[in-house]
C-alpha cells in the first residue's frame, strides 16, 4: 500500500513538473485599444524558454480577432488562443506571419479556422523549409515542439493588391519591406496609431541576420522611422513610444556593416572579427556576443566575395 501511494504521488509530481516545463505562462500586454501583445525573451532558442522569444500580437475588433505571428511551436499558439479567449468571445478571422522565421509562424497549425495571410515569399519557404525548421527547433528546445507541424499561410498579401487588411474600426496599413529577411512585412494601424515592426526592429536585443542584406535593411528602417506612431511594438524587445529602438537599430547595423566590409579589405579572418572591441554601446544589449558571432559567420563572406567582383 505504502508503494502504490509512493508511485502515485511519484507520478503526480512528474505530471505537474510537466506540465509547468512546458508551460509558456504568456501574459498580454495591453499596448493601445484593443490591441495585446506577448513579450518575448530576449534570448537565443533554448530548453527553458521553449522559443518564447518573439513578440506577438493580436487585435480585438467588433469582427473579429487579429493576430500577428504565432510563436515557435503549436503549444505557443495553442496558449495564445487560450489567453485571447479570456478577453473576447469573438472569433479569431485573420492570422499575419510577418515573415519566415520560425519563431513567427510555427504556431499556425493552433489556428484551425482562421485564414493564414503573408506574402508569397514567405507562403513559399514556409511550404518549401517549414519541416527544416521544426527539426532545428526540435533539436533546440525538444518537447516543446509536441504536435508542431508545418501550416502554411493559405492567403498571398500582395504589394499592388493589397494595401490595407481592414476589421471593424482598425484600418491596418500594409508595408511591404526587406532587410531582416527578402520579404517583411510591417503593419500600421492607422486607428491606434500603433506600428508592428516585426523584426525589422530589434530593441535592446542585437538582431539576428541569418537571411539578412544590412543595406536593405537600413533603407526600411529609415523608411518606417518616418510613420506618424504612439506605439512601436519590435518584433524582439519591449514596447516604445520612442524613435530611439529605429535609432538603435540603425548604428548597430551601420556598425556590423562598416565592420565587415573594413575586415574584408584589411583581410582579416573570422576569428580576428570576433576579437575586435566593440563599441561601449553595444555591450550591454542581449545576445551582443552569440548574435555578433552568427552575423559574422552568415555575412562575412558575402563581404568577401564583393571583393572579387
Amino acid at each position: 500500500m505504502k508503494f502504490i501511494n509512493k508511485l502515485f504521488l511519484f507520478l503526480l509530481v512528474n505530471t505537474i513538473v510537466f506540465a509547468n516545463d512546458y508551460d509558456y505562462k504568456l501574459t498580454p500586454t495591453k499596448v493601445a485599444e484593443d490591441t495585446y501583445v506577448f513579450i518575448g525573451k530576449k534570448e537565443f532558442f533554448n530548453v527553458k524558454n521553449g522559443g518564447d522569444i518573439s513578440n506577438t500580437a493580436f487585435i480585438v475588433t467588433k469582427d473579429g480577432v487579429i493576430v500577428i505571428d504565432t510563436g515557435s511551436s503549436f503549444k505557443y499558439g495553442e496558449q495564445m488562443i487560450s489567453e485571447i479567449k479570456k478577453i473576447t468571445d469573438k472569433p479569431i478571422v485573420k492570422v499575419i506571419n510577418t515573415h519566415h522565421h520560425p519563431d513567427h509562424f510555427l504556431g499556425n497549425n493552433a489556428f484551425k479556422d482562421a485564414d493564414i495571410l503573408a506574402t508569397e515569399y514567405t507562403r513559399n519557404d514556409i511550404s518549401t523549409n517549414g519541416d527544416m525548421y521544426i527539426e532545428n527547433l526540435l533539436n533546440l528546445t525538444f518537447k516543446w515542439m509536441k504536435h508542431t507541424e508545418v501550416k502554411a499561410p493559405n492567403k498571398t498579401l500582395e504589394p499592388l493588391k493589397n494595401k490595407y487588411i481592414k476589421l471593424g474600426k482598425h484600418k491596418l496599413k500594409i508595408i511591404y519591406l526587406k532587410g531582416h529577411t527578402s520579404s517583411d512585412i510591417a503593419l500600421y494601424d492607422e486607428y491606434t496609431k500603433t506600428l508592428f515592426a516585426s523584426d525589422l526592429i530589434f530593441y535592446n536585443r542585437v538582431a539576428a541576420t541569418p537571411h539578412a542584406n544590412i543595406k536593405q535593411w537600413i533603407k526600411a528602417l529609415e523608411e518606417l522611422r518616418a510613420v506618424d506612431y504612439k506605439v512601436l511594438v519590435p518584433g524582439h524587445g519591449p514596447i516604445s513610444k520612442e524613435k530611439e529602438p529605429f535609432d538603435q537599430m540603425k548604428r548597430y547595423l551601420v556598425y556590423l556593416d562598416k565592420t565587415l566590409e573594413d575586415s574584408a579589405n584589411e583581410g582579416l579572418t573570422v576569428f580576428e572579427i570576433l576579437q575586435l572591441e566593440k563599441p561601449e554601446e553595444f555591450k550591454n544589449l542581449s545576445m551582443i556576443t552569440d548574435e555578433f558571432e552568427r552575423s559574422v559567420i552568415n555575412l562575412f563572406p558575402k563581404y568577401e566575395n564583393n571583393l572579387m567582383k
